[in-house]
């Protein structure tokens, strides 16, 4: 399908700059993903809206302050791995350095800005000193890897050097409060950089309403990266390349999704990065069962209308931007006309739109 048919007027006063005082003063739209009806609610009415046989999926990925600015020293490293002063440009500029996905203990694939004038072998330097990166390479969708070093540990130095990677969407910097409002309140573990968004608006009385009702719940994490978030670059939606993002599902969220499939029971995702781990988890599954295995994996499922959802039923999820690979997941689970309609309806009513903005329940 074209890319244009995902999309849709949206006044740009709509996306949510700051959350709201409670997490769980958010709006909720109620959408019948089978015959496109809706409802408007409150989130608070969340666990009485559901039956009580759902098993409810949570991501509980922890976000790390992923935002790094340094300055450019234009030393390259020898083969050695040592820096030759001899070669020193004496550049000195500021430059942007978003982590994206972590490779091993020191090595993270990266987005810099300005990205053309880091070359292979850039040396960049964070605070005084503290922290210290070298490009070592380049790979598809402009991504630096950069090999980092710091005297008191690399995530000692990010807590106090790194910021909150707030999407470009919002428009002004991080704030010390975004340290707590842009971080679910089960947050666990994990590095992603970006929040898992749906699963802001629970608080520990929200969750502890979920077990009075013995709805069951279980965790999985997916490292929220580069694939949640880079924007649908080509005119076919079928022809975009989304990227891998790691996720891994524990021996007692397999067993529970596997009872739930068992049972019949409607398996309900918080957000859709706990739609692409558990549907990318089936895809990979061996035979034609789609049974969910604990294990770790890398999700390179791109969902969009027409892709067959196996696993989750239900939905919990933030109202996403026109055109974007997220609206197209939402998409593949209600179908396109559907979604458009509600969303209509959501411009008009004047939700609020994207990571800090209300919410929809889609059963």
């Amino acid at each position: 399908m074209n890319l244009d048919e995902l999309n849709f007027d949206l006044p740009p006063e709509l996306i949510a700059q700051r959350p709201l005082a409670k997490r769980d003063d958010s709006r909720m739209m109620l959408l019948d993903r089978i015959s496109g009806k809706w409802e408007d609610r409150q989130f608070r009415e969340f666990p009485e809206l559901l039956r009580g046989d759902e098993l409810v999926v949570f991501n509980n990925a922890r976000v790390i302050p992923a935002r790094l600015f340094g300055k450019r020293i234009g030393i390259r490293a020898t083969e050695s791995g040592a820096h030759n002063p001899a070669k020193q440009e004496h550049l000195q500029a500021d430059i942007e350095v978003l982590l994206v996905r972590q490779l091993d203990e020191n090595r993270w694939e990266t987005l810099v800005r300005p990205g053309r004038k880091v070359p292979v072998g850039e040396r960049i330097i964070f605070g005084d000193g503290e922290l210290e990166g070298v490009v070592q390479g380049r790979e598809e969708f402009g991504l630096r890897v950069i090999r980092f070093v710091s005297k008191s540990g690399f995530h000692e130095a990010l807590v106090r050097l790194g910021h909150i990677p707030l999407p470009p969407y919002i428009k002004r910097e991080d704030e010390p409060a975004d340290r707590d409002r842009y971080q679910t309140v089960y947050a666990k573990q994990g590095s992603a950089v970006a929040a898992p968004t749906a699963g802001l608006h629970f608080t520990p009385e929200m969750l502890t309403r979920l077990r009075e009702r013995k709805i069951e719940t279980a965790e999985i994490t997916l490292d929220v990266g580069l694939g949640t978030f880079e924007p649908v670059r080509t005119e076919k939606l079928e022809d975009h390349k989304i990227h891998a993002e790691s996720y891994e599902v524990s021996k007692q969220a397999a067993e529970a999704i596997g009872r739930a499939q068992a049972a019949n029971c409607p398996i309900l995702a918080i957000g859709t990065t706990a739609v692409r781990a558990l549907e990318d988890a089936a895809e990979k599954a061996q035979g034609s069962d789609f049974v969910i295995r604990e294990g770790r994996a890398e999700a390179e499922i791109f969902l969009y209308p027409g892709k067959p959802i196996r696993v989750v039923n239900q939905l919990l999820t933030n109202f996403h931007l026109p055109e974007s690979s997220l609206l197209a997941l939402v998409a593949a689970l209600t179908g396109r006309e559907n979604l458009l309609r509600a969303y209509r309806h959501a411009v008009e009513s004047r939700y609020r739109f994207y990571s800090y903005g209300d919410c929809m329940l889609i059963r």
